[in-house]
C-alpha cells in the first residue's frame, strides 16, 4: 500500500508496546508479594498485577487517545484488539485524533495468515488523492488478504505480538514512581471492585486500577498529563482469541491491492 496508510499501520503496531510503557513506569521490577494478604500495600498490588499480565496467555486490549489536539487523521484514537501469545489476533483500529475522522481499519491474523479490511474513509484519508478513491472502489469493504511476508501487511502481523508488550513490562523498572505509589479508595470498573493505584511521572499522572480480590488484575490504566490523555482498558485474561476468520467471498489477495498500487510497497524509513 502507499507510504500514508503503511506509516498508520506501524503506528498502530506499536500501540501495545506503548500500552506497556505506560504500566511499566509504575510497575516494579522485583518478585510479587507471597502469601495471602488482606490488605495488600499498593506496592503488592502492582507486584501482583504485573506479575498476572507477564503470565497471561491472552489479553483483550483497548487503547484509546482522547487528545483533544492535534487534529489528525493519521494518527491512531481507538486500538481495540483480543491477542494472545501465539501471534493470533482480531480486532480494529480506528484512526484521528483532535475529532478528525481517519476511518477505520479491522485486522484478523491466524498463523501466518492475515485479512486486513480498511473502510471508505481509511483508503480516502490514509491514502490521499485518485489512489485512495480507486482502492476504496476497487475493494468496496473486502478484507485484503495475505500472509505475514507479504510487506504490505507485516505491521499487522506486529501488531498481533503479546510478547512485545510483556517484554517492555519485563524491563520496566521506573523505581522512582514505583517508591511513590499511593493507595486509593475502592472503587468499581466494568462492574469489577479495584483499587486505583498512582504515581507521577513529571507532570503526567500514571492510575493503575487493580482488581482488589485475588488474583489482583490491571483492568484499567490512565496516563494523564500536558498533551497526553490515554486509557488502557485489559480484560478476558487467558481466553482463547475468536478463530472465526473472513470467509472468501468476502476477501481479496493482497496481491490485487499492488496490481492496483505497484509502488505499494511500504518505505522503511516512514
Amino acid at each position: 500500500m502507499s507510504r500514508p496508510t503503511s506509516t498508520a499501520l506501524r503506528r498502530a503496531a506499536r500501540a501495545p508496546v506503548t500500552a506497556a510503557v505506560v504500566c511499566a513506569a509504575v510497575f516494579t521490577a522485583g518478585p510479587a508479594a507471597l502469601g495471602a494478604d488482606t490488605n495488600p500495600s499498593a506496592q503488592q498490588l502492582a507486584d501482583d498485577a504485573r506479575t498476572a499480565l507477564l503470565k497471561a496467555h491472552s489479553l483483550h486490549l483497548v487503547l484509546t487517545n482522547h487528545a483533544r489536539t492535534p487534529r489528525d487523521t493519521r494518527t491512531p484514537r481507538v486500538f481495540d484488539l483480543r491477542l494472545d501469545d501465539k501471534g493470533d489476533c482480531t480486532g480494529f483500529l480506528r484512526m484521528g485524533t483532535g475529532g478528525a475522522d481517519g476511518g477505520s481499519v479491522r485486522l484478523v491474523k491466524r498463523g501466518d495468515q492475515v485479512w486486513m479490511k480498511p473502510d471508505t474513509t481509511f483508503w480516502k484519508t490514509q491514502v490521499p488523492g485518485r489512489p485512495g478513491e480507486l482502492a476504496a472502489q476497487v475493494f468496496d469493504g473486502r478484507y485484503l488478504h495475505g500472509t505475514t511476508d507479504d510487506p504490505a501487511l507485516s505491521g499487522l502481523a506486529n501488531t498481533c505480538d503479546l510478547d512485545a508488550f510483556r517484554g517492555r513490562l519485563e524491563q520496566g523498572s521506573g523505581r522512582d514512581a514505583q517508591d511513590h505509589l499511593t493507595k486509593g479508595k475502592p472503587t468499581e470498573v466494568g462492574g469489577e471492585k479495584v483499587v486505583p493505584l498512582t504515581g507521577h511521572q513529571g507532570r503526567t499522572t500514571v492510575t493503575l486500577d487493580v482488581t482488589s480480590d485475588a488474583p489482583h488484575r490491571l483492568v484499567r490504566a490512565t496516563e494523564k498529563g500536558p498533551g497526553v490523555d490515554i486509557t488502557m482498558t485489559l480484560g478476558d485474561y487467558d481466553k482463547p482469541v475468536p478463530d472465526k476468520t473472513p470467509p472468501s467471498d468476502q476477501s481479496v489477495d493482497v496481491s490485487k491491492l499492488h496490481d492496483l498500487m505497484p509502488d505499494s510497497t511500504p518505505s522503511q524509513s516512514a
